[in-house]
């Protein structure tokens, strides 16, 4: 089993969603990255298009990863966002160099 996760998650909002969507990925920022295991959490914006964000994620294991998946403000954004996000899709990976 790999020790650390990487994962990049991939949100894109409704057409005219996007920056009521980019306010609410802003709020998970200053509690994810306090949450014990979280190693990075970073949020981007598509150049070209306005709608799509991705975080980029590094945590120390699945296991962290999964309790922040748990957390009061992923809750809270998941209920809040439901009719703002059109796709969300994330990947996990592992760095092999």
């Amino acid at each position: 089993m790999f020790t650390e996760l990487v994962l990049v998650a991939n949100i894109t909002a409704h057409p005219g969603k996007g920056a009521e969507l980019k306010t609410a990925l802003e709020v998970l920022l200053v509690p994810t990255r306090a949450e014990v295991g979280c190693l990075q959490y970073d949020l981007h914006q598509d150049n070209n298009n306005a709608e799509a964000f991705v975080y980029f994620e590094r945590w120390s294991d699945y296991d962290v990863w999964q309790d922040h998946m748990k957390t009061d403000h992923i809750n809270v954004f998941l209920e809040s966002t439901k009719d703002m996000v059109a796709d969300f899709s994330v990947t996990e990976l592992h760095q092999i160099g």
